[in-house]
């Protein structure tokens, strides 16, 4: 039985670590003293010295109380999006705020209390499970870096469930969109802007023209493009020489996607050969898309979680990313399971008191149902 109390005060106290990607250490720390005072066993990779961050990802594992029971995971990530330095946290009417100028924190924090209540609860109830592991991520804000140095293939498991996205809780992501990223380079001249601006080649009005002949925003229901970050130019009295351009892709369909990011560079390439100017194009897989069958185990384990709780089991589509990209793509089948965080990534982030609680049950159904759906 999910001990509100417990969980309110643990989510709360986890709220009040400034935790950032790579800077995760006081959190991760403070969470390793609560396992081992809970008599918890776990263990921790070496993330932090492959990813330039100051702590590693931690590995909670239950062991079997039913053997032929399938092996299954938890999943939240420790970070947030941004600092959250001097947050003084609101509960007005049942509702979780940041009172100050900074997020919530409630990605992934919610997830985190959830798993752990989670793991608390089933460790108590008796009742028959499969060995359970609980994933706890670092870095995942900034390209689900951590999530790539979890040994999970090691793990040797049937399937599991992230806790990553927001309500209604009862729902869960089944299908995930592929998101490359694109780093474009403009070469153009410098010359004197005042004495002999015809000798040079702007790269900023190339970048411009460039720009202005691209798809960009909603390009269809599960397709989005995006210009994220202009920088060049070196003073006024210069035409300016180089600029470099961040842009994004994303589509649930792996061939838009590459339909997009070739018309993107192409529309570069083309204002260039215009104005006499090169680029240099850097082009990568940020992270996979999935799609989980909807007869998978994982998902038939979902649905009855949900529906015993008397919520209702709707597949969800996402074009965000989630440490479920990584463990998908690592043959390990997953779904991300609705928490009751709202508003993410913005200072009006909030969450529920009742949608916490929930999330924590429908985790604890979760691996229940996974010792009773086969």
């Amino acid at each position: 039985m999910v001990q509100e109390s417990r969980l309110v005060g643990l989510f709360l106290e986890l709220l009040a670590f400034n935790a950032p990607a790579l800077q995760e250490a006081p959190i991760v720390a403070f969470t390793k003293k609560l396992l081992e005072s809970e008599g918890f066993a776990f263990t921790e990779d070496k993330a932090g010295a492959a990813i330039g961050g100051n702590a590693n990802n931690l590995i909670v594992h239950l062991p079997a109380t039913d053997p032929k029971a399938p092996n299954v995971f938890l999943s939240a990530h420790f970070d947030t999006v941004e600092p959250t330095e001097d947050l003084v946290v609101s509960e007005i009417d049942g509702v979780f705020r940041s009172a100050g100028d900074t997020i919530l924190g409630a990605d992934d924090r919610c997830g985190v209390a959830a798993a752990i209540e989670a793991l608390r609860c089933l460790r108590d109830s008796g009742q028959p499970h499969g060995t359970v592991y609980l994933l706890l991520s670092v870095a995942e804000e900034i390209g689900l870096l951590g999530a790539k140095q979890v040994p999970i293939q090691d793990l040797k498991l049937d399937y599991g469930f992230v806790l990553d996205t927001g309500p209604p809780v009862g729902s869960f992501v089944t299908r995930a969109a592929w998101h490359d990223r694109l780093e474009v380079t403009v070469h153009g001249r410098p010359a004197h802007a005042g004495k002999e601006p015809e000798m040079g080649v702007d790269a900023i009005a190339v970048t411009a023209s460039a720009i202005a002949q691209m798809r960009l925003g909603r390009l269809g229901p599960e397709s989005t493009a995006n210009i994220g970050l202009i920088t060049g130019g070196t003073a006024t009295n210069v035409v300016p020489a180089r600029v470099t351009v961040v842009a994004e892709a994303r589509s649930t369909s792996v061939n838009d996607l590459e339909k997009q990011i070739d018309h993107m560079i192409q529309c570069f390439v083309n204002a260039a050969q215009e104005r006499g100017a090169e680029v240099s194009v850097n082009h990568r897989r940020h992270y996979e898309g999935y799609e989980i069958s909807t007869d998978s185990p994982v998902v038939r384990v979902a649905e009855a979680a949900s529906r015993s709780l008397g919520l209702h089991p709707e597949h969800r589509v996402t074009l965000g990313g989630s440490d479920g990209n990584v463990y998908n793509e690592r043959g390990v089948p997953c779904v991300v399971l609705a928490t009751g965080m709202d508003h993410i990534h913005t200072h009006a982030e909030q969450i529920t008191r009742q949608d916490l609680v929930l999330t924590a049950k429908m985790a604890l159904e979760c691996l229940l149902q996974s010792a009773r759906v086969q």
